[in-house]
């Protein structure tokens, strides 16, 4: 319980510390909360401690009933290394945009304010950012964007005043 608390507190100090040099991100619109729901495939992030290493990152998110309930998960080193798995309580912070989240992981040790700041559902991805605007991730609901569809979410991304060139980019799950 103890190495438990302590690598909670860890995750806390490297990964959600407030970042002094970034401003404050706000939704573009509002979404439709079933369209969020289900398998989320990791395109792109901002590097972070907690997902080092990672590669073929899945977000899977359910309802449940005080919000939705989060299985994050990914591969250490390659796409068939040994998995990885971290859960999360979501709930939705600003009910007019349905697009700001609290969410808590390791039992409710940490809490971060997530924003999705873009949601293209019609062509299957989205933008999720720490409120903070320090962490960035482009999800996918496919394991991989089209090039031409992953142009346009970097365009969008730069758009939106994120730094392109801090991204990196997990190999997917394998076929």
């Amino acid at each position: 319980m103890i190495q438990r608390s302590v690598l909670a507190a860890i995750a806390a100090c490297l990964l959600f510390a407030p970042a002094t040099a970034s401003a404050a991100v706000e939704p573009v619109g509002r979404i439709e909360l079933s369209r969020m729901m289900g398998r989320w495939y990791e395109v792109a992030r901002v590097p972070n401690v907690l997902q080092k290493g990672c590669q073929a990152g899945a977000s899977e998110w359910t309802p449940s009933a005080a919000g939705f309930a989060v299985v994050q998960s990914c591969r250490k080193d390659t796409p068939d290394g040994p998995l990885k798995v971290w859960k999360a309580k979501a709930t939705v912070a600003d009910p007019r945009t349905n697009a700001k989240f609290k969410m808590t992981f390791f039992g409710g040790v940490v809490s971060q304010d997530y924003v999705v700041v873009e949601h293209r559902a019609e062509q299957g991805w989205l933008v999720l950012a720490t409120a903070n605007g320090k962490y960035l991730w482009l999800m996918s609901q496919k394991p991989t964007l089209p090039a031409a569809v992953k142009t346009q979410a970097l365009a969008r991304i730069r758009q939106l005043g994120f730094d392109v060139g801090r991204l990196e980019f997990p190999l997917p799950p394998r076929s």
